[in-house]
């Protein structure tokens, strides 16, 4: 029974797919978050152009 329990404590496959799920979790929090910030400044830009243009159309 101690064999079995000192094996499990030296076992780190899990520990590691663990730290691979998080560090994964953590680049996909920082590509949403990047890509949420990108699009509200796309979202500004393109206003602004379509504001022009329309107030530039000739009547």
């Amino acid at each position: 029974m101690s064999k079995l329990i000192a094996r499990f404590v030296k076992d780190e496959s899990g520990a590691t797919a663990i730290e691979y799920g998080l560090i994964a979790c953590l680049i996909a929090v920082a590509i949403i978050v990047g890509a949420r910030s990108l699009g509200g400044s796309l979202n500004t830009t393109f206003s602004n152009i379509s504001a022009t243009v329309d107030a530039n159309q000739p009547q």
